[in-house]
């Protein structure tokens, strides 16, 4: 693997890593709140690297990347980053694949960038919008239960709350050896990153009907923080968007489930990448062959 930095919005130093094939086709990877580039480390090291050009970047505040004390809260930096990995990586026409947070992260780019420069977009237990009351009904009580220690700067109760949080994300536990290593960089991402991020009053969701890209929208049926019908919401602002509920999978399927997640993720890459660039995407409420489970 390759590791780079690059300049992100305002300046800010972000680590990115690298696997695949530099001259295939590419898949731009954004992780969560409190994680990092490992969050991809099913993705990174698959079969998928034999096919594409992988790029994880670790958020600003996070892992390897520079920890600016505040603009957590604007929409042009993130945007800035993101669009920093694609010019400085000459990254041609990717997908941007967003987890969790991710895909809030993916919208501010699309709110200042527009679509031309990217092949399509990847919803993985996709957030969208944050501090309202709508928001907050995308999300599960026990999930909600968790902010408190998320935003502790009391290294227990944060600790506490970390652990509970990365519980949360799976249906099948990881080993032990995994577990501490997500721990660990969990840790490592000071407390106002996380209070700061989650706190933000930012409503993403009037860009949906906008979006003309190929879109897949994945989450796992068992999903224990974003809760699954938020599916339904999403496909009704994008009825040409393919749809795959991952039974079994939890609110990672992208581990709980690797094998099938690269599968579904590899052959909607192939798709987007096949359409001529200037193509519309025919707008269609049918759910896409690649769909597990129908979204009622």
């Amino acid at each position: 693997m390759k590791h780079h930095t690059i300049t992100g919005g305002g300046g800010t130093r972000l680590h990115v890593v690298e696997a695949g094939d530099p001259g295939a086709p590419s898949i731009l990877f954004l992780h969560g709140v409190s994680q990092s580039w490992l969050t991809w480390d099913r993705q990174m090291r698959s079969d998928l690297a034999g096919r594409y050009r992988l790029i994880a970047m670790d958020l600003r505040g996070h892992g390897s990347s520079e920890r600016p004390r505040d603009g957590y809260d604007d929409s042009r930096l993130w945007a800035d980053d993101v669009d920093a990995a694609i010019r400085e990586l000459d990254l041609d026409r990717p997908i941007l694949s967003g987890w969790s947070y991710g895909p809030l992260v993916i919208l501010d780019y699309i709110r200042h960038y527009g679509e031309e420069r990217i092949g399509g977009i990847h919803f993985v237990g996709a957030v969208t919008k944050l501090g309202s009351e709508a928001a907050a009904a995308a999300l599960t009580p026990e999930f909600l239960a968790v902010l408190p220690g998320l935003f502790s700067t009391e290294t227990s109760e944060s600790v506490r709350g970390l652990e509970t949080l990365l519980r949360l994300c799976f249906t099948r536990q990881p080993e032990v050896s995994d577990r501490y290593t997500m721990l660990g960089v969990s840790v490592s991402v000071p407390p106002f990153v996380r209070q700061a991020m989650l706190t933000r009053a930012v409503d993403n969701d009037d860009l949906l009907p906008t979006i003309s890209k190929p879109l897949l929208i994945t989450h796992g049926a068992l999903d224990a923080i974003v809760k699954p019908e938020v599916v339904a919401q999403h496909r009704a602002r994008l009825p040409h968007a393919q749809i795959d509920i991952m039974p079994g999978a939890g609110h990672a399927p992208f581990w709980d489930d690797a094998e099938g997640f690269n599968k579904r993720l590899g052959a909607f890459r192939d798709e987007a990448f096949r359409l001529p660039d200037a193509l519309p995407v025919r707008r269609t409420n049918t759910v896409s062959p690649i769909a597990r489970e129908s979204i009622s």
